[in-house]
């Protein structure tokens, strides 16, 4: 197999904001992001031809962005998108291929991706009567099989490989979920989550020039990795080139860093991630331990600070206590400490 052209595809665009946060719009951050994984491609792989499903602000439907894909007889399909959630507390990367997940766990993500539809001017006789909103209507996944599903996976694996190892973000995995605009490419295709733009720090960084680059220049590197794995290795000129110019992010891991958190309650089944359910409290967070579901209010590095929120959370749950987490593993008080001293 020869890699000759890969589809570039923003997500959103127009109309269509995608997630909004308080540092921007997601169809702004991303086209920008994929402006420069195209760039990065152009200068250093020559002999691949980059096309993009939009390069302005513009509205593109789903559906169209594979006819693009198709009409280009594209070897690889990017769709470039960031997440968003009413909850700040998630933050890290994953990317995701074409697939029917046996849980719901990514359900959220897929219906706020496929309700574009929702917005296009003919999508009742593109789509039929599906409804994005509806876990019923993605039975019709189930009938769909994915050719490119190999290839899919090992390039979102990279991507992932890159995202943590070079760029130090928190590592979501690969996933398999059914959106609408891998359904009907023609080649591997994925999609990436660069990241949460709903939590502070995360957001901030991705917005950032710096942070961009470094999200790009993940992508493009893994790209490259993967077309060498098929191809063979680059002209060795275009290496050096890009090595003298190409931004080189230093790791610096940010889910390394030391979290303590309020934990108020445990149940042996999960509960609805709902206000209503704990009382008012909003945002909450939960974790599995020894197959019992545990669940976490407030996020701060400064014990101190934690110590001021245990205190409005036990004026509901009068037991609730501090726990403290490295790398979204739990680790006992003793060591956090130990670990915010050196």
């Amino acid at each position: 197999m020869r890699i000759k052209t890969v589809v570039i595809d923003p997500g959103h665009g127009g109309k269509d904001p995608g997630t909004v946060s308080k540092y921007g719009y997601e169809k702004d951050l991303v086209l920008d992001v994929a402006l420069k994984v195209g760039e990065y491609i152009e200068k250093y792989i020559p002999g691949v031809k980059v096309v993009y499903t939009r390069s302005t602000d513009v509205f593109i439907e789903l559906h169209k962005r594979a006819e693009i894909a198709n009409k280009h007889n594209a070897d690889i399909f990017i769709s470039i998108h960031a997440n968003g959630l009413d909850n700040p507390t998630p933050f890290g990367s994953e990317t995701f291929v074409m697939g029917l997940d046996k849980t719901d766990k990514n359900f959220e993500v897929v219906k706020k991706e496929n309700a574009v539809i929702l917005q296009e001017d003919n999508y009742k006789e593109e789509y039929g009567n599906f409804d994005p909103q509806s876990p019923e209507a993605y039975i019709m996944f189930t009938l769909y099989q994915n050719q490119h599903l190999k290839q899919s996976i090992r390039l979102s694996q990279l991507i992932q490989d890159q995202f943590r190892d070079r760029v130090g973000r928190k590592d979501r995995g690969v996933k398999q979920a059914p959106f609408f605009v891998l359904w009907k490419n023609e080649s591997p295709s994925i999609l990436v989550e660069i990241g949460f733009i709903s939590n502070p720090e995360e957001g901030q960084f991705l917005f950032s020039d710096t942070g961009k680059d470094y999200m790009a220049s993940a992508i493009y590197r893994a790209f490259k990795t993967y077309k060498i794995e098929l191809d063979g290795p680059l002209d060795s000129v275009n290496i050096e080139l890009e090595n003298k110019e190409i931004i080189k992010p230093e790791t610096k891991k940010v889910e390394d860093e030391v979290v303590f958190k309020v934990q108020f309650l445990s149940s042996p089944k999960p509960i609805a991630l709902k206000a209503k359910k704990f009382n008012g409290l909003e945002n909450v967070e939960e974790y599995q331990e020894n197959q019992i579901y545990k669940y976490v209010y407030g996020k701060e590095t400064d014990i101190d600070k934690i110590k001021i929120i245990q205190q409005e959370v036990r004026k509901i749950y009068p037991d609730a206590f501090i726990v403290a987490f490295k790398n979204d593993k739990k680790i006992t008080i003793g060591e956090a400490l130990k670990e915010i001293k050196n």
